[in-house]
């Protein structure tokens, strides 16, 4: 993989897994070996799922995996639970933002 982009991995409800897996996001290499493990740079999971976790999730500090919270079909976002958005606005000023 050196040289190469990294990949998005997943974690969610059905719909969104399986939506994602239609966008290309786990698919099987030229060797039809899967994907799924390799080199992750970005985490996508739902909000309802970072809940149940949420101490990991708070936990998790460094840039790369970079996770973030994303809707899901029967629950959606709500930007007061996402612990990566409230640390970001705490870097900012009103001042920074005009």
């Amino acid at each position: 993989m050196a040289g190469r982009g990294k990949l998005i991995a997943v974690v969610g409800d059905e719909d969104t897994v399986t939506g994602f897996l239609l966008g290309g996001v786990g698919e099987l290499n030229k060797h039809r070996k899967a994907n799924f493990l390799v080199d992750i740079g970005i985490i996508l999971i739902n909000q309802c799922i970072a809940e149940l976790i949420r101490h990991a999730v708070e936990a998790h500090t460094r840039s790369l995996p970079a996770v973030l919270e994303i809707p899901s079909k029967e629950h959606p976002y709500d930007a007061a639970k996402d612990s990566v958005l409230r640390r970001a606005r705490g870097m900012f000023t009103a001042d920074d933002l005009r």
